[in-house]
């Protein structure tokens, strides 16, 4: 590893939180392709797939600043385990009731269920800024280093569940990454010593930290971004089984997360100077237009090419998303902010994967395209129109006056 991110692991502890989050961080890309890819062998039904890995992703959205709420006051180990359990159950259920073909209803009772997950991102990111903080350079390399993480994860998660899948029988994607998401959880809840300090009750904000407005910018844009990524992971299944190579497209998908990987991984190692608002918004816009190319995909090898072109715009976005939340909601407050940010992206993938869903099953795979590119409209109109907000970062509640003394001194110093 390049200097950079060698210095990052000198920090005790680091290491092992670290590929604790890996680890529990896979179901993330392994459980709503993993849940697509089930229903369609079992049932053949592409709308009902896209609908229950919608429905993971709502109640994902809806329970997770909830939980990261919880984590903030009263810490990690306290409310991530007993989380887990509710939706490693929810897991359980959901496999039980898809391989006995019980109603469809059921299917929905326990993917509600499964979105209790906690956003193992968000609580790895907090302990990197609790252990750096004050240090802007290398928590910008931490964040870059977990960007990476992130896209290993879409990487090999959804070669594992696809693969699983369709090589040895339908339900072990889901299976194998609800596995993963309990070892992953009490790993990372196992190691105290680089848990945040929890901060006193009267720095918490009164009510969410969603009322900050630049995080309302952040959390609306993702909305639409976390579409593009929804509606590209299930056309993408579909594409390739009208190709006649459906296990192909845990392939295709692994090039989308190698190009944002790589991205990444060059962004960590610079220094830029100038806006951050800046380099966001062209992150996003830069999203938006690399959804045109596939449209005109006519083969997967093509198809791969655009996409690995696709994915050089998303890591280094995300990274930079990530400081700017730091600059709008409060110390106190700052895993449900990052959350906040997964949740739109949680809601934007449901909205995405269903409607393409839909698209497929009404026109084919290369409408569905038309989703992706929708979304990437959407997502640069948003950020366009809200560029204003982040530009004007609000003193959050829960700031004493001996936190703005410190800030300050950092600033003189750097």
């Amino acid at each position: 590893m390049p200097s950079p991110y060698r210095a990052l692991f000198a920090a005790p502890g680091t290491k092992a939180f670290s590929a604790a989050g890996f680890i529990g961080r896979l179901p993330l890309s392994m459980m709503g392709i993993g849940i697509v890819t089930m229903i369609s062998q079992l049932t053949g039904r592409y709308g009902l797939a896209g609908a229950l890995s919608a429905t993971v992703a709502l109640s994902a959205a809806a329970l997770g600043p909830q939980i990261s709420r919880l984590v903030d006051r009263h810490g990690q180990r306290r409310v991530l385990r007993p989380a887990t359990l509710v939706a490693g159950v929810a897991a359980g259920g959901l496999l039980l009731c898809a391989h006995e073909g019980w109603p469809d209803w059921t299917l929905f009772v326990f993917s509600a269920g499964i979105g209790c997950v906690p956003s193992l991102g968000s609580m790895v990111r907090a302990r990197w800024a609790e252990i750096y903080r004050g240090s802007p350079r290398e928590l910008h390399t931490a964040y870059a280093f977990e960007s990476v993480v992130d896209e290993a994860c879409f990487i090999f998660g959804p070669i594992a569940a696809i693969g699983l899948s369709t090589v040895w029988f339908p339900e072990a994607g889901p299976l194998v990454a609800g596995l993963c998401l309990l070892a992953g959880v009490f790993l990372l809840t196992a190691q105290r010593s680089t848990e945040p300090v929890l901060q006193p009750k009267e720095h918490h904000t009164k009510g969410s930290a969603l009322r900050a407005p630049g995080l309302q910018v952040l959390v609306g844009t993702f909305v639409a971004t976390g579409a593009i990524f929804g509606s590209v992971d299930v056309v993408t299944v579909a594409f390739a089984e009208e190709q006649g190579h459906k296990a192909a497209a845990s392939l295709v998908l692994a090039v989308y997360a190698l190009g944002s990987c790589l991205a990444g991984v060059v962004f960590g190692l610079l220094h830029l100077k100038g806006s951050g608002e800046r380099r966001w918004l062209l992150g996003v816009c830069a999203m938006a237009v690399s959804m045109i190319p596939l449209q005109l995909a006519g083969n997967l090898p093509f198809l791969a090419v655009a996409l690995f072109v696709a994915g050089l715009a998303i890591a280094p976005t995300m990274v930079t998303t990530m400081a700017l939340i730091e600059q709008h909601v409060p110390r106190a407050n700052l895993t449900e902010g990052m959350t906040w940010v997964g949740t739109g992206l949680a809601i934007g993938i449901a909205l995405g994967s269903s409607v393409a869903g839909w698209v497929i099953d009404a026109a084919g795979a290369d409408a569905g395209y038309l989703v992706s590119n929708a979304a990437g409209a959407l997502a640069a109109a948003v950020a366009l129109l809200g560029y204003r907000r982040l530009n004007r970062p609000v003193k959050p509640e829960g700031i004493d006056e001996q936190d703005e003394r410190d800030q300050r001194d950092e600033q003189s110093v750097a």
